[in-house]
């Protein structure tokens, strides 16, 4: 078995990880372990693709168009990058709408969540709420933010479109916006490569079938890689009350958090989740049973 150490290795010699690892475990889709290692041992990689120049225009102006996408929608109060990597995305995003918009990011990576961190911080960005999450669980509450968006990040998650789109709809208040591989629209070749990275694929009829509002779909015009173009896919959804004031929830229950001890408890599922260097670590599996906790602090 390759281990973690040996897996870094390889990326260090250029080796594609999550491939190595879908040949080793003999299969055709990637795990969520086989995306986070992936994802880790790249971390800090998207930042420093914003020091090449022309990386940075083709960021700039695929996230002045994201931005414009969300204006001419609504004007949000607040914005959710769900799959947030390094930040790169979400800061320009964020620079080209009005200013005091409330934002929110996760990954499933906590490295990468803690690159995006001190991106966002050189950008001027100090108030994004960050964590670590799962897209097939995020740990917000039901309609807690105004625009939901992801670029690139349900990508790797092939075969489970169904339940990321579903949770994205669970907290969002206004609208999903995904802009992800454009399979439908893409030639035989590239429907071939994204097959043999096992990209996602059909998300506005994953959207339909659960009766959602597909208000748009097609082609995006900036895509950083002409073998990975991307597709838009708008999904609206009625305003449903104000927002929570507080917004993480339990990944499992989806329920409210509390914060104890510099922790956040679940009473729902009665488990710890620890906040890593200031970063909450909120996917299911880093909870830490522990019934006891809030009244053995108090009883400090």
């Amino acid at each position: 078995m390759i281990t973690p150490r040996r897996l870094k290795q390889l990326y260090e010699q250029g080796q594609n990880i999550s491939a190595c690892l879908r040949e080793e475990l003999a299969l055709q889709q990637n795990t969520r372990e086989i995306i986070e290692l992936s994802y880790d041992l790249q971390a800090g990689s998207y930042v420093a693709a914003m020091h090449d120049a022309e990386q940075a225009r083709l960021k700039q102006d695929y996230t002045q168009k994201i931005a414009a996408t969300i204006a001419r929608l609504c004007t949000p109060a607040s914005v959710l990058e769900a799959g947030i990597g390094e930040g790169t995305t979400l800061s320009g995003v964020l620079a080209h709408l009005p200013g005091g918009i409330r934002s929110y990011g996760f990954d499933l990576s906590w490295s990468r969540v803690a690159y995006a961190r001190r991106w966002l911080r050189s950008r001027q960005i100090r108030a994004c709420t960050l964590c670590s999450g799962d897209l097939a669980n995020i740990p917000f509450l039901e309609n807690s933010t105004d625009v939901v968006f992801t670029s690139h990040a349900i990508e790797p998650n092939g075969g489970n479109e169904l339940a990321i789109v579903r949770e994205l709809y669970r907290v969002a208040r206004r609208y999903v916006v995904l802009l992800e591989p454009a399979y439908e629209f893409a030639s035989a070749e590239v429907r071939q490569r994204m097959d043999a990275h096992g990209y996602c694929r059909n998300l506005k009829g994953a959207a339909e079938s659960c009766g959602y509002d597909v208000v748009e779909h097609g082609l995006f015009p900036y895509t950083g890689n002409p073998l990975n173009p991307t597709a838009l896919t708008i999904i609206r959804k009625e305003q449903r009350g104000p927002a929570p004031d507080d917004v993480f929830a339990c990944p499992r229950f989806k329920t409210p958090l509390q914060e104890v001890a510099g922790m956040l408890f679940s009473p729902e599922a009665l488990v710890v989740y620890p906040i890593l260097d200031g970063i909450p670590c909120l996917r299911i599996e880093n909870g830490i049973v522990a019934s006891k906790f809030p009244e053995i602090v108090a009883q400090r």
